[in-house]
């Protein structure tokens, strides 16, 4: 992701739109985009503030409160495949989720579904 813009740059941007210059002129005046003008005039507007917007996702999985169900599932029936299991999800945890998603949390638990003889 990228760096925010330094929050001097924004307040110069924002000034000098309320000074009475167009949108375009202050995204040539300061080299950015029009967008970027446009979106912290709005921001300005909107919450008084200027200050950038947290960046990325927040962290947590909806798999997190189903960790412990599904290690005990697998050392129940340890022959699960992750279809099957996604399903199981769905029908006892009421939980939607794809396969992809399960298999990084059996990779983040530590738990293989390799079959080795």
């Amino acid at each position: 992701m990228g760096k925010a813009h330094p929050i001097e740059l924004r307040e110069r941007v924002v000034d000098f739109v309320e000074e009475g210059n167009t949108h375009r002129a202050s995204a040539a005046h300061f080299r950015v985009s029009v967008k970027f003008v446009n979106d912290m005039v709005r921001l300005k507007q909107e919450s008084g503030s200027l200050q950038p917007k947290t960046q990325g996702h927040p962290g947590g999985s909806k798999l997190d409160r189903v960790e412990e169900w599904v290690r005990r599932r697998l050392y129940e029936k340890s022959a699960l495949t992750l279809d099957e299991l996604v399903v199981e999800l769905g029908e006892h945890q009421n939980l939607k989720v794809h396969r992809s998603s399960l298999g990084r949390l059996l990779h983040r638990l530590g738990l293989s579904h390799k079959k080795r003889h």
